[in-house]
């Protein structure tokens, strides 16, 4: 499996001071913005990123990291084939992911995901 990179999500109680502590403090740029999820992309490195989720009112779980994969249906397959508990399911989201959330042996959620071909 290829990973190609691993995000925290961080859960947001404002959005918007943590838009300007992360952008004016640390340097961030925003390199995504739904308005319940906000990517922060480091300008020199744009893998190196932090997301900030509004949880409360939230209609689906809420993940704790992304990791990015090359084939997320290989790895809803493989994660199936282990047993392991999925919380929200393989799922085309309209802003260009395909994804599903697992539940990690720590309680945490993690949001596996790919871009679709063509995002």
């Amino acid at each position: 499996m290829t990973i190609r990179r691993v995000v925290p999500m961080i859960a947001a109680v404002d959005l918007a001071a943590s838009r300007a502590f992360y952008v004016d403090t640390l340097g961030f740029e925003v390199a995504m913005d739904l308005g319940w999820v906000v990517t922060f992309a480091s300008p020199a490195n744009r893998s190196a990123q932090i997301n900030l989720v509004q949880t409360e009112g939230a209609p689906t779980p809420q993940p704790d990291l992304t990791v990015e994969v090359a084939d997320v249906d290989a790895m809803h397959a493989r994660a199936l084939a282990h047993g392991l508990p999925v919380v929200y399911p393989l799922t085309d989201e309209p802003w260009g992911v395909r994804r599903f959330f697992l539940r990690d042996p720590n309680h945490k959620i993690v949001n596996v995901m790919s871009h679709r071909a063509g995002r």
